[in-house]
Protein backbone atom coordinates (compact mmCIF):
# COMPACT_ATOMS: atom_id res chain seq x y z
CA UNK A 1 0.00 0.00 0.00
CA UNK A 2 1.23 3.39 -0.77
CA UNK A 3 0.97 5.69 2.77
CA UNK A 4 -1.89 7.86 1.52
CA UNK A 5 -3.85 4.07 2.23
CA UNK A 6 -2.78 4.19 5.90
CA UNK A 7 -4.32 7.87 6.71
CA UNK A 8 -7.23 8.58 8.76
CA UNK A 9 -10.74 9.61 6.32
CA UNK A 10 -10.16 13.27 6.99
CA UNK A 11 -7.06 13.35 6.09
CA UNK A 12 -8.08 11.88 2.64
CA UNK A 13 -10.31 14.14 2.44
CA UNK A 14 -8.27 17.12 2.70
CA UNK A 15 -6.52 15.53 0.20
CA UNK A 16 -8.84 15.24 -2.54
CA UNK A 17 -9.88 19.02 -1.67
CA UNK A 18 -5.85 20.73 -1.76
CA UNK A 19 -3.40 19.91 -3.61
CA UNK A 20 -0.36 18.46 -1.58
CA UNK A 21 2.89 20.72 -1.09
CA UNK A 22 4.16 19.60 2.24
CA UNK A 23 4.40 17.12 5.16
CA UNK A 24 5.73 18.24 8.03
CA UNK A 25 7.61 15.72 9.52
CA UNK A 26 7.41 16.43 13.83
CA UNK A 27 8.00 15.04 17.16
CA UNK A 28 7.05 15.98 21.22
CA UNK A 29 10.11 17.44 23.12
CA UNK A 30 10.13 17.27 26.93
CA UNK A 31 8.04 20.53 26.67
CA UNK A 32 5.83 19.73 23.94
CA UNK A 33 7.29 22.03 21.49
CA UNK A 34 6.37 20.28 18.25
CA UNK A 35 9.87 19.71 16.62
CA UNK A 36 11.03 18.19 13.16
CA UNK A 37 11.34 19.00 9.51
CA UNK A 38 8.98 20.01 6.43
CA UNK A 39 9.80 17.87 3.68
CA UNK A 40 8.48 18.61 0.19
CA UNK A 41 5.28 16.72 -0.96
CA UNK A 42 7.59 14.99 -4.03
CA UNK A 43 10.08 13.45 -1.25
CA UNK A 44 7.56 12.39 1.14
CA UNK A 45 6.32 10.00 -1.58
CA UNK A 46 9.69 8.11 -0.92
CA UNK A 47 10.55 8.68 3.18
CA UNK A 48 10.01 6.21 4.95
CA UNK A 49 12.11 7.38 7.87
CA UNK A 50 14.40 10.81 8.65
CA UNK A 51 16.56 11.21 11.56
CA UNK A 52 17.08 13.94 14.29
CA UNK A 53 19.46 14.25 17.17
CA UNK A 54 18.56 12.83 20.20
CA UNK A 55 19.61 15.82 22.01
CA UNK A 56 16.20 18.13 21.12
CA UNK A 57 15.44 15.83 24.66
CA UNK A 58 18.09 17.19 26.36
CA UNK A 59 17.25 21.40 25.28
CA UNK A 60 15.25 23.66 28.17
CA UNK A 61 12.39 26.09 27.18
CA UNK A 62 14.61 28.72 26.68
CA UNK A 63 17.19 27.07 23.98
CA UNK A 64 19.56 26.41 26.64
CA UNK A 65 20.70 22.74 27.17
CA UNK A 66 20.77 20.07 30.10
CA UNK A 67 23.73 17.98 30.52
CA UNK A 68 22.12 15.02 30.05
CA UNK A 69 24.22 12.73 27.13
CA UNK A 70 25.51 10.86 29.32
CA UNK A 71 28.51 8.44 29.65
CA UNK A 72 29.25 9.01 26.23
CA UNK A 73 29.49 13.14 26.00
CA UNK A 74 27.29 15.33 24.04
CA UNK A 75 28.20 13.63 20.25
CA UNK A 76 24.74 14.40 19.31
CA UNK A 77 24.22 11.03 17.80
CA UNK A 78 20.85 10.84 15.31
CA UNK A 79 17.48 8.95 16.00
CA UNK A 80 15.60 6.87 13.81
CA UNK A 81 12.06 8.66 13.19
CA UNK A 82 9.11 6.76 12.06
CA UNK A 83 6.56 7.94 10.96
CA UNK A 84 2.81 6.76 12.34
CA UNK A 85 0.55 7.00 9.72
CA UNK A 86 -2.37 6.99 11.70
CA UNK A 87 -1.54 10.27 13.23
CA UNK A 88 -1.77 12.12 9.70
CA UNK A 89 -3.84 15.57 10.04
CA UNK A 90 -3.90 18.48 7.59
CA UNK A 91 -2.65 21.86 8.49
CA UNK A 92 -5.75 23.94 7.27
CA UNK A 93 -4.21 27.31 8.41
CA UNK A 94 -1.34 26.67 5.86
CA UNK A 95 -1.41 29.12 3.12
CA UNK A 96 -0.77 25.73 1.03
CA UNK A 97 -1.79 22.02 1.00
CA UNK A 98 0.13 21.02 4.22
CA UNK A 99 -0.41 17.35 6.17
CA UNK A 100 0.84 17.18 9.83
CA UNK A 101 2.58 13.28 10.72
CA UNK A 102 3.99 12.54 14.40
CA UNK A 103 6.45 9.82 14.41
CA UNK A 104 8.28 7.61 17.18
CA UNK A 105 11.72 7.78 18.32
CA UNK A 106 14.21 4.82 18.17
CA UNK A 107 17.79 4.39 18.11
CA UNK A 108 20.02 3.03 15.72
CA UNK A 109 19.12 -0.58 17.21
CA UNK A 110 15.05 0.14 16.64
CA UNK A 111 14.84 0.68 20.65
CA UNK A 112 12.76 3.26 21.18
CA UNK A 113 14.12 5.86 22.94
CA UNK A 114 13.11 6.08 26.61
CA UNK A 115 13.14 9.65 27.05
CA UNK A 116 10.96 10.84 24.16
CA UNK A 117 7.68 11.39 25.06
CA UNK A 118 5.05 9.64 23.33
CA UNK A 119 7.33 6.66 23.94
CA UNK A 120 6.77 6.98 27.89
CA UNK A 121 3.20 7.12 27.42
CA UNK A 122 3.23 3.93 25.51
CA UNK A 123 5.58 2.19 28.11
CA UNK A 124 2.60 2.87 30.53
CA UNK A 125 0.36 1.95 28.56
CA UNK A 126 1.97 -1.65 27.62
CA UNK A 127 2.45 -2.13 31.61
CA UNK A 128 -1.53 -2.03 31.87
CA UNK A 129 -2.15 -4.45 28.81
CA UNK A 130 0.01 -6.84 30.40
CA UNK A 131 -2.63 -6.88 33.21
CA UNK A 132 -5.22 -7.13 30.71
CA UNK A 133 -6.58 -3.69 31.42
CA UNK A 134 -7.20 -0.60 29.02
CA UNK A 135 -6.68 2.40 30.23
CA UNK A 136 -9.12 5.33 28.65
CA UNK A 137 -8.67 8.99 29.19
CA UNK A 138 -10.49 12.09 28.42
CA UNK A 139 -8.62 15.55 28.70
CA UNK A 140 -10.27 19.06 29.68
CA UNK A 141 -8.14 21.80 27.82
CA UNK A 142 -8.27 24.91 29.81
CA UNK A 143 -6.66 27.93 28.08
CA UNK A 144 -7.03 32.04 27.94
CA UNK A 145 -7.54 34.18 24.22
CA UNK A 146 -5.38 36.77 25.42
CA UNK A 147 -4.04 40.73 23.56
CA UNK A 148 -1.02 40.34 21.57
CA UNK A 149 1.77 40.63 24.26
CA UNK A 150 5.13 41.63 22.52
CA UNK A 151 7.23 43.06 25.27
CA UNK A 152 7.52 40.47 27.85
CA UNK A 153 7.87 43.14 30.78
CA UNK A 154 4.24 44.40 30.42
CA UNK A 155 1.52 41.89 32.11
CA UNK A 156 -0.37 39.78 29.78
CA UNK A 157 -4.00 41.41 29.32
CA UNK A 158 -7.45 39.61 28.20
CA UNK A 159 -8.44 39.41 24.68
CA UNK A 160 -10.67 42.64 24.10
CA UNK A 161 -14.12 40.89 22.55
CA UNK A 162 -16.55 42.01 20.35
CA UNK A 163 -17.87 43.67 23.32
CA UNK A 164 -14.85 45.87 23.98
CA UNK A 165 -14.53 45.02 27.38
CA UNK A 166 -12.19 42.19 28.40
CA UNK A 167 -13.80 41.89 31.84
CA UNK A 168 -17.18 41.08 30.34
CA UNK A 169 -15.83 37.43 29.77
CA UNK A 170 -15.27 36.65 33.52
CA UNK A 171 -18.66 34.93 33.90
CA UNK A 172 -18.15 31.06 33.91
CA UNK A 173 -20.46 29.06 31.82
CA UNK A 174 -21.57 31.75 29.91
CA UNK A 175 -22.83 31.80 26.73
CA UNK A 176 -22.60 35.33 25.74
CA UNK A 177 -19.19 34.94 27.03
CA UNK A 178 -18.13 32.36 24.10
CA UNK A 179 -20.39 34.48 21.58
CA UNK A 180 -17.99 37.41 22.87
CA UNK A 181 -14.63 35.43 21.37
CA UNK A 182 -17.11 33.90 18.30
CA UNK A 183 -14.93 34.70 15.43
CA UNK A 184 -12.04 32.80 16.98
CA UNK A 185 -14.09 29.98 18.18
CA UNK A 186 -15.53 29.47 14.51
CA UNK A 187 -12.22 28.94 13.19
CA UNK A 188 -11.54 26.04 15.76
CA UNK A 189 -14.33 24.50 15.31
CA UNK A 190 -13.47 24.79 11.39
CA UNK A 191 -9.30 23.37 11.64
CA UNK A 192 -10.99 20.61 14.05
CA UNK A 193 -13.72 19.91 11.79
CA UNK A 194 -11.34 19.63 8.93
CA UNK A 195 -8.42 17.73 11.23
CA UNK A 196 -10.88 15.13 11.90
CA UNK A 197 -11.08 15.79 15.74
CA UNK A 198 -14.03 15.48 17.44
CA UNK A 199 -14.87 18.18 20.10
CA UNK A 200 -17.05 17.55 23.15
CA UNK A 201 -17.70 20.97 23.86
CA UNK A 202 -16.24 24.09 24.57
CA UNK A 203 -17.25 26.14 27.75
CA UNK A 204 -16.48 29.50 29.51
CA UNK A 205 -14.23 28.93 32.30
CA UNK A 206 -14.32 31.67 35.12
CA UNK A 207 -11.18 33.35 33.99
CA UNK A 208 -11.48 37.22 31.43
CA UNK A 209 -10.95 35.15 28.52
CA UNK A 210 -10.45 32.06 29.32
CA UNK A 211 -11.91 28.48 27.62
CA UNK A 212 -12.36 25.28 28.32
CA UNK A 213 -12.09 22.63 25.68
CA UNK A 214 -13.34 18.84 26.24
CA UNK A 215 -12.34 15.96 23.93
CA UNK A 216 -14.17 12.31 24.02
CA UNK A 217 -12.52 9.60 25.70
CA UNK A 218 -10.35 6.99 24.14
CA UNK A 219 -7.05 5.69 23.95
CA UNK A 220 -4.28 7.53 26.25
CA UNK A 221 -1.48 7.93 23.47
CA UNK A 222 -4.30 9.09 20.71
CA UNK A 223 -5.95 11.37 23.15
CA UNK A 224 -2.36 13.13 24.04
CA UNK A 225 -1.15 13.02 20.15
CA UNK A 226 -4.75 15.62 19.97
CA UNK A 227 -3.65 17.65 22.85
CA UNK A 228 -0.22 17.59 20.95
CA UNK A 229 -2.16 19.31 17.74
CA UNK A 230 -4.77 20.90 19.37
CA UNK A 231 -2.11 23.44 21.20
CA UNK A 232 -0.74 23.80 17.24
CA UNK A 233 -4.32 24.69 16.49
CA UNK A 234 -5.65 27.02 19.13
CA UNK A 235 -2.88 29.17 18.84
CA UNK A 236 -3.01 29.35 15.06
CA UNK A 237 -6.69 30.05 15.12
CA UNK A 238 -6.12 33.19 17.83
CA UNK A 239 -3.46 34.42 15.83
CA UNK A 240 -5.67 35.15 12.53
CA UNK A 241 -7.88 37.33 15.18
CA UNK A 242 -4.66 39.68 16.24
CA UNK A 243 -4.56 37.67 19.57
CA UNK A 244 -2.67 34.66 21.09
CA UNK A 245 -3.61 31.23 23.03
CA UNK A 246 -1.75 30.68 25.60
CA UNK A 247 -1.37 27.32 28.05
CA UNK A 248 0.44 28.89 30.35
CA UNK A 249 -0.54 27.40 34.02
CA UNK A 250 -0.94 31.35 35.70
CA UNK A 251 -0.90 33.76 32.71
CA UNK A 252 -2.60 37.00 34.73
CA UNK A 253 -2.31 37.99 38.05
CA UNK A 254 -5.91 37.74 39.98
CA UNK A 255 -7.29 35.81 37.34
CA UNK A 256 -7.82 31.44 37.95
CA UNK A 257 -4.86 29.33 36.74
CA UNK A 258 -5.55 26.89 33.38
CA UNK A 259 -5.28 23.04 34.26
CA UNK A 260 -5.52 19.99 32.17
CA UNK A 261 -7.88 18.03 33.92
CA UNK A 262 -7.59 13.96 32.62
CA UNK A 263 -10.84 11.51 33.74
CA UNK A 264 -9.53 7.42 34.18
CA UNK A 265 -11.55 4.41 33.95
CA UNK A 266 -9.61 1.07 32.96
CA UNK A 267 -11.35 -1.65 31.13
CA UNK A 268 -11.22 -5.27 31.33
CA UNK A 269 -10.73 -7.72 28.44
CA UNK A 270 -14.38 -8.82 27.85
CA UNK A 271 -14.50 -3.91 27.90
CA UNK A 272 -16.40 -4.06 31.14
CA UNK A 273 -15.04 -1.13 33.70
CA UNK A 274 -12.74 -2.41 36.43
CA UNK A 275 -13.87 -0.04 38.36
CA UNK A 276 -17.54 -1.20 38.94
CA UNK A 277 -18.30 -4.42 40.01
CA UNK A 278 -21.50 -6.82 38.98
CA UNK A 279 -23.91 -5.06 41.20
CA UNK A 280 -22.70 -1.44 39.99
CA UNK A 281 -20.86 -0.76 43.28
CA UNK A 282 -16.69 0.28 43.24
CA UNK A 283 -14.55 -2.11 43.24
CA UNK A 284 -11.33 -2.23 44.73
CA UNK A 285 -9.33 -1.40 41.55
CA UNK A 286 -11.40 1.43 42.04
CA UNK A 287 -9.89 2.39 45.58
CA UNK A 288 -6.34 1.17 44.41
CA UNK A 289 -6.30 3.56 41.84
CA UNK A 290 -7.42 6.56 43.80
CA UNK A 291 -5.13 5.12 46.82
CA UNK A 292 -2.19 5.15 44.02
CA UNK A 293 -2.87 8.78 42.52
CA UNK A 294 -2.77 9.84 46.71
CA UNK A 295 0.48 7.93 47.07
CA UNK A 296 2.82 8.63 44.18
CA UNK A 297 1.54 11.97 42.56
CA UNK A 298 3.30 14.10 44.88
CA UNK A 299 6.46 12.60 43.41
CA UNK A 300 4.98 13.60 39.54
CA UNK A 301 3.90 17.18 40.08
CA UNK A 302 7.43 18.26 38.19
CA UNK A 303 5.81 16.15 35.60
CA UNK A 304 2.01 17.68 35.91
CA UNK A 305 3.33 21.35 37.19
CA UNK A 306 6.93 21.99 34.97
CA UNK A 307 7.45 25.26 35.26
CA UNK A 308 8.00 27.72 38.00
CA UNK A 309 4.74 29.46 36.88
CA UNK A 310 2.94 26.46 37.27
CA UNK A 311 2.80 26.63 41.17
CA UNK A 312 1.24 30.25 40.68
CA UNK A 313 -2.05 27.76 39.94
CA UNK A 314 -2.03 26.14 43.48
CA UNK A 315 -3.75 29.10 45.56
CA UNK A 316 -6.18 28.42 47.90
CA UNK A 317 -10.30 29.06 46.83
CA UNK A 318 -9.12 29.80 43.59
CA UNK A 319 -10.31 27.24 41.19
CA UNK A 320 -7.35 24.66 41.62
CA UNK A 321 -6.56 22.11 44.40
CA UNK A 322 -4.13 22.66 47.04
CA UNK A 323 -4.51 19.01 48.36
CA UNK A 324 -4.70 15.07 47.17
CA UNK A 325 -8.13 14.62 48.43
CA UNK A 326 -10.84 12.85 46.75
CA UNK A 327 -14.47 12.84 47.00
CA UNK A 328 -17.94 12.10 44.67
CA UNK A 329 -18.70 15.64 42.66
CA UNK A 330 -16.52 17.58 44.71
CA UNK A 331 -14.67 20.15 42.71
CA UNK A 332 -12.11 21.68 45.28
CA UNK A 333 -10.56 18.70 46.14
CA UNK A 334 -7.55 17.21 43.72
CA UNK A 335 -9.30 13.69 43.03
CA UNK A 336 -12.79 13.87 41.66
CA UNK A 337 -15.46 11.21 41.54
CA UNK A 338 -17.97 12.96 38.67
CA UNK A 339 -21.59 12.41 38.42
CA UNK A 340 -21.53 9.03 36.27
CA UNK A 341 -23.37 5.78 35.48
CA UNK A 342 -21.67 2.77 37.05
CA UNK A 343 -20.53 1.80 33.39
CA UNK A 344 -18.82 5.41 33.12
CA UNK A 345 -17.67 5.47 36.33
CA UNK A 346 -14.51 7.35 36.11
CA UNK A 347 -11.82 9.03 38.33
CA UNK A 348 -10.65 13.00 37.64
CA UNK A 349 -7.01 13.96 38.27
CA UNK A 350 -7.55 18.01 38.73
CA UNK A 351 -3.64 18.48 39.56
CA UNK A 352 -2.45 18.95 35.78
CA UNK A 353 -1.58 22.19 34.44
CA UNK A 354 -2.39 23.23 31.08
CA UNK A 355 0.88 23.62 30.52
CA UNK A 356 2.46 20.12 30.86
CA UNK A 357 3.31 17.89 27.79
CA UNK A 358 0.23 15.94 27.51
CA UNK A 359 1.60 12.24 26.70
CA UNK A 360 4.12 12.83 29.74
CA UNK A 361 1.13 14.03 32.12
CA UNK A 362 -1.29 11.07 31.08
CA UNK A 363 1.80 8.88 31.51
CA UNK A 364 2.72 9.87 34.97
CA UNK A 365 -1.17 10.18 36.04
CA UNK A 366 -1.80 6.23 34.93
CA UNK A 367 1.81 5.70 36.50
CA UNK A 368 -0.07 6.23 39.69
CA UNK A 369 -2.61 4.55 39.51
CA UNK A 370 -1.25 1.66 37.67
CA UNK A 371 1.08 1.09 40.94
CA UNK A 372 -1.98 1.83 43.14
CA UNK A 373 -3.58 -1.38 41.62
CA UNK A 374 -0.67 -3.29 41.89
CA UNK A 375 0.40 -2.07 45.34
CA UNK A 376 -3.23 -2.70 46.63
CA UNK A 377 -2.65 0.58 48.26
CA UNK A 378 -6.17 1.81 49.87
CA UNK A 379 -6.95 5.64 49.78
CA UNK A 380 -7.89 8.32 52.50
CA UNK A 381 -11.26 8.38 53.82
CA UNK A 382 -13.67 10.34 51.39
CA UNK A 383 -13.63 14.22 52.19
CA UNK A 384 -16.57 15.73 52.88
CA UNK A 385 -16.96 19.45 52.02
CA UNK A 386 -14.87 22.52 51.14
CA UNK A 387 -10.70 20.62 51.07
CA UNK A 388 -9.48 24.59 50.53
CA UNK A 389 -10.45 23.51 54.46
CA UNK A 390 -7.46 21.09 54.31
CA UNK A 391 -4.01 21.40 54.53
CA UNK A 392 -2.05 21.74 51.60
CA UNK A 393 -0.05 18.64 50.46
CA UNK A 394 1.43 20.11 47.20
CA UNK A 395 5.15 20.96 46.77
CA UNK A 396 5.31 24.85 46.91
CA UNK A 397 8.15 25.11 43.92
CA UNK A 398 9.41 23.65 41.08
CA UNK A 399 12.67 22.81 43.09
CA UNK A 400 10.64 20.93 46.25
CA UNK A 401 8.50 19.00 43.22
CA UNK A 402 11.82 17.95 41.76
CA UNK A 403 13.44 16.14 44.87
CA UNK A 404 10.07 14.30 45.35
CA UNK A 405 10.60 13.24 41.56
CA UNK A 406 14.19 12.14 42.02
CA UNK A 407 13.69 10.41 45.29
CA UNK A 408 10.77 7.78 44.09
CA UNK A 409 12.92 5.42 42.16
CA UNK A 410 9.44 2.99 41.92
CA UNK A 411 8.26 5.70 39.53
CA UNK A 412 11.37 5.73 37.39
CA UNK A 413 10.84 1.73 36.54
CA UNK A 414 7.13 2.75 35.32
CA UNK A 415 8.11 5.71 33.14
CA UNK A 416 11.69 4.81 32.62
CA UNK A 417 15.26 5.30 34.21
CA UNK A 418 16.68 6.58 31.67
CA UNK A 419 13.78 9.19 31.09
CA UNK A 420 13.71 10.25 35.01
CA UNK A 421 17.41 10.83 34.46
CA UNK A 422 16.93 13.03 31.48
CA UNK A 423 13.54 14.94 32.80
CA UNK A 424 15.94 15.61 35.80
CA UNK A 425 18.81 17.32 34.51
CA UNK A 426 16.59 19.33 31.87
CA UNK A 427 14.44 20.93 34.98
CA UNK A 428 17.11 21.74 37.03
CA UNK A 429 18.90 23.47 33.76
CA UNK A 430 15.69 25.50 33.59
CA UNK A 431 15.21 26.09 37.10
CA UNK A 432 18.89 27.64 36.62
CA UNK A 433 18.38 29.84 33.67
CA UNK A 434 15.53 31.40 35.61
CA UNK A 435 17.64 32.12 38.87
CA UNK A 436 19.26 34.36 36.44
CA UNK A 437 16.06 36.66 36.06
CA UNK A 438 15.42 39.20 38.37
CA UNK A 439 11.85 39.93 38.59
CA UNK A 440 9.73 43.00 38.73
CA UNK A 441 8.48 42.44 42.59
CA UNK A 442 12.26 42.67 43.20
CA UNK A 443 12.85 45.78 41.64
CA UNK A 444 9.73 47.50 43.22
CA UNK A 445 9.94 45.95 47.14
CA UNK A 446 13.99 45.61 47.43
CA UNK A 447 15.34 47.92 45.30
CA UNK A 448 15.25 50.84 47.89
CA UNK A 449 13.89 49.10 50.88
CA UNK A 450 16.60 46.89 52.14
Amino acid sequence: MSWSDKIPQAARDYLDANRLDEVECMISDLPGIARGKAVPAAKWEKLTQFHLPESIFFQTLTGGWGEAAGDAGFTEPDMVLKPDYSTTTAAPWAADGTLQVIHDAFDTRGDPIQFSPRNVLKRVVDLYEKEGWTPVVAPEMEFFLVARNTDPTKPIEPMIGRSGRPAAARQAYSMTAVDDYGPVIDDIYEFAEIQGFEIDGITQEGGAGQLEINLNHGDPVELADQVFFFKRLLKEAALKHNCYATFMAKPIENEPGSAMHVHHSILDKDGNNIFTGPQGGETDAFLHFIGGMQEYLPSVIAVMAPYVNSYRRYVKDHAAPINLEWARDNRTTGLRVPLSSPEARRIENRLAGMDCNPYLCIAASLACGYLGMKNQIRPDKRYEGDAYEGDGELPQGLYAALDLFDANTEMHEVLGPDFARVYSIVKRAEYEEFLHVISPWEREHLLLNV
